[in-house]
């Protein structure tokens, strides 16, 4: 007889974050959160915000930490949270420390590859948004979702 483990995932809250608007009506909300919760960093983030069928934010996450310029970033690792959480929707956002927030190539084909993930999980992707300290770019906006 062999043994096999029994187990229990389990999602462990950090700390609580404290926002204006947890509702996400336009880019520009998702981009005061994801502000506020970075807070400048000197390394690339990816991170994801949570959403309810209503938008509201459910949970904040960081999904990696890379270096100035990249990050390496995973759908299974993505969506965890989200099917976790039990998202509906999700945003991805990570910041540019450089402050110059166009789009890569690499971001470009990420938010894709993304895309097609979520679409077989059933967790819809609003927007990717890219922040520096002082502006943001937002797939959405810029018509750069498929």
């Amino acid at each position: 007889m062999e043994k096999v483990e029994i187990v229990k995932v389990k999602l462990v809250k950090e700390k609580d974050l404290f926002v204006n608007n947890i509702h996400i009506k336009e880019p520009k909300d998702s981009y005061k959160v994801i502000s506020n919760f970075l807070d400048n960093p000197d390394r690339e983030h990816f991170i994801i915000l949570g959403l309810s069928t209503n938008n509201k934010i459910c949970v904040i996450s960081t999904i990696s930490i890379g270096t100035l310029n990249s990050s390496l970033v995973h759908p299974r690792e993505v969506f965890k949270i989200a099917i976790l959480s039990n998202c509906s929707k999700i945003i991805i956002s990570h910041n540019h420390p450089s402050g110059d927030c166009t789009p890569s190539p690499d971001d470009e084909i990420i938010t894709n590859r993304l895309i097609h993930a979520g679409d077989l999980l059933g967790i819809h992707i609003l927007d990717h948004i890219i922040v520096s300290n002082k502006s943001y770019f937002s797939f959405q906006e810029n018509k750069l979702l498929f």
